[in-house]
């Protein structure tokens, strides 16, 4: 899953594909170095973010969709990372079909729409809001804390008619986490994989590997998201949000062979 934030503020590529030309140049070569989902936002969610009006991100985001659903094979998604439904529906008008919400499907909304529009959905686990999250996050127990959330929240959309095919859990790296929360997380991904759905994985260039590595520039982090990669193809997660895909895709296809019994 190849990352089209068309924002300001995003924290690692903010403001570099505001132009909608830009940004579909950038999500097709995302494609052409690997990529068979593209997740395109207009609304960041990087720690200390505000809201951003649902006419806002539909102005940034259609056009891209537009653009890259004309140029795009059916087979490669174009997913919408929102959590707005009215922003998420009309990306579906325009082409996208996969929907990234990384509240978890916290309106009802979401998931009737998921359900009616027969897209996956990815849920994924956030402790407060963007603009607070990173304030003081605590848990009692981080590993168990999500799994629960992520199956009621599972519950949710199976109840609200979304197909158990459709849904994907993420554990929410860097969202209300500390290092070491984020740390237990990756060492325990085998749990949420355990959860039965499939799992997506977003560590990418995320601040906590910066700390380890002692490093302050974001895209810098491409060999410690790689790292983070493997460990989760290893534990069998299915989908990876990464900014830099062509080095993701390798480390996958290495991983993948080392595992292979042919």
């Amino acid at each position: 899953m190849g990352i089209l934030n068309i924002t300001p503020d995003s924290f690692s590529d903010g403001g570099q594909f505001l132009d909608p030309d830009n940004a579909i140049a950038h999500g097709l070569q995302m494609v052409e170095e690997g990529a068979s989902i593209i997740d395109v936002g207009g609304e960041s969610t990087r720690p200390g973010a505000v809201t951003v009006s649902a006419s806002a991100q539909l102005g940034r985001v259609i056009p891209v969709i537009e653009g890259l659903r004309a140029n795009l094979p059916a087979h490669i998604h174009l997913s919408i990372d929102a959590r707005a439904p009215e922003v998420a529906a009309q990306a579906i008008a325009a082409g996208a079909s996969m929907i990234n919400d990384v509240s978890g499907g916290a309106d009802p909304e979401m998931l009737s729409l998921a359900a009616s529009s027969r897209v996956p959905i990815v849920l994924m686990h956030m402790q407060g809001r963007p603009n607070s999250m990173q304030s003081a996050p605590h848990y009692t127990d981080v590993v168990h804390e999500i799994c629960e959330f992520l199956s009621v929240r599972t519950e949710h959309a199976l109840g609200a008619g979304v197909l158990s095919e459709n849904i994907i859990v993420d554990p929410g790296i860097g969202f209300g986490k500390t290092k070491i929360h984020n740390l237990e997380i990756m060492r325990h991904l085998g749990d949420f994989v355990a959860l039965g759905s499939a799992v997506k994985l977003g560590s990418s260039r995320k601040r906590f590997m910066g700390a380890i590595c002692r490093e302050t520039v974001f895209k810098d982090l491409v060999g410690a998201t790689c790292a983070t990669t493997v460990m989760g193809v290893l534990a069998g997660v299915k989908i990876f949000r990464v900014h830099d895909v062509r080095e993701n895709r390798q480390a996958i296809e290495v991983a993948l062979a080392t595992m292979s019994q042919e």
